[in-house]
């Protein structure tokens, strides 16, 4: 007869398995993480940002297809792989959408597109300006599966690397979060009195302060900018994780195995990081699940209000704002699809907080 692993960890993980919708949210969560590393790789257009404008086909709708022309740049632009696989591809050569081409007398003459019925201008390169003089291979045929925003750009790219930045705020501001909280709170629940109250009185200012008055404080200090904004979503977020860890502390220092280990004479620090704390880590988890959605919420509304990650840089809550009057101009996708992506990544960790809560409840 086998040997049954009947600890708390192996019963806590056969309960999350058993949920689906929790399964399903956490092998979401897995692929939006894996999109946000290889965005550049995935998305359609891999230059920085996503950021390759072409105002002529500006607003299309999702699977609208046009011929680009890339001229190229007889510029060289030295970058790394890991370069190009984490930041895009710096590059000069230029892309025009075309209708129509020809190759007259040592020329290629392209017509430019145009929307809205009209016909765009008429150009021509000569074909040495081409590797090899081929022209066709520096025409293709691009179709934008969400279509392109205000500005022309491929909408699919933006909302892949825009990822990025919802994903790992989450990950900056959780863990700014459990060390501010996890530290303060451990220090006030076990050592209590004037500690107790110093520690309790910042967490009551701190608490009484609107979160998202709060962080906009912090980004006019820290200043605008991707960095900042993870910073200051961190710094707003280790109240209430220092609340539930002083709370938990208060009632298992009073426990038996806490006093056997003072007995033995066990300094302060190690009673709590070895003893005190892998036993109260449980809600923990669930608040620091929680804080991912918070921390995206936050930093999409931030975005909206133009104080979160600054243009070029994709952000999903910065592409609602630059599309939300969209909605009533007939093009509500605009606005939908970033939407939508922040509304999914949200729930997510949400359905991932409750199924935790539910796998960690030692009393069920």
């Amino acid at each position: 007869m086998g040997k049954t692993n009947n600890s708390l960890t192996s019963l806590a993980l056969q309960k999350f398995k058993k949920n689906f919708w929790g399964v399903l949210s956490f092998w979401f969560i897995v692929l939006v993480g894996v999109v946000s590393v290889f965005a550049y790789v995935i998305a359609p257009d891999a230059s920085q940002n996503a950021n390759q404008m072409h105002l002529a086909i500006h607003s299309k709708k999702p699977g609208f297809k046009v011929q680009m022309l890339t001229i190229p740049s007889h510029l060289e632009n030295e970058q790394s792989f890991f370069s190009k696989l984490f930041f895009g591809t710096i590059s000069g050569h230029d892309e025009v959408p075309i209708t129509s081409y020809s190759v007259e007398a040592e020329r290629l003459n392209y017509t430019e597109y145009a929307s809205d019925g009209l016909e765009g201008m008429r150009k021509s390169l000569p074909l040495s300006a081409f590797k090899e003089r081929n022209v066709e291979e520096y025409i293709t045929q691009r179709t934008f599966l969400f279509g392109t925003d205000k500005y022309g750009r491929d909408y699919l790219s933006r909302v892949l690397i825009g990822a990025r930045i919802s994903f790992f705020i989450g990950f900056v501001a959780v863990f700014i979060s459990l060390v501010i909280g996890i530290l303060l709170g451990s220090i006030s629940g076990y050592f209590g009195g004037k500690v107790d109250a110093i520690i309790m009185w910042l967490i009551n200012v701190t608490w009484s302060i609107p979160t998202l008055l709060l962080v906009i404080a912090i980004t006019l200090v820290l200043g605008k900018g991707f960095w900042q904004v993870f910073i200051a979503v961190g710094l707003t977020m280790w109240v209430e994780v220092a609340r539930v860890v002083r709370g938990q502390i208060i009632s298992a220092k009073e426990e038996q195995y806490v006093t056997a280990a003072r007995a033995l004479g066990y300094t302060d620090l190690r009673i709590i990081t070895k003893h005190i704390l892998p036993n109260i880590m449980a809600p923990v988890i669930v608040i620091a699940a929680a804080n991912f959605a918070a921390a995206i919420l936050i930093e999409s509304g931030l975005s909206f209000l133009g104080i979160g990650a600054q243009p070029p840089m994709a952000s999903w809550g910065a592409m609602i704002k630059d599309h939300y009057n969209y909605i009533i101009l007939g093009k509500p996708y605009l606005a939908i699809i970033p939407g939508l992506c922040i509304m999914s990544l949200v729930m997510a960790f949400m359905l991932i907080g409750n199924t935790l809560r539910d796998a960690l409840d030692v009393k069920a």
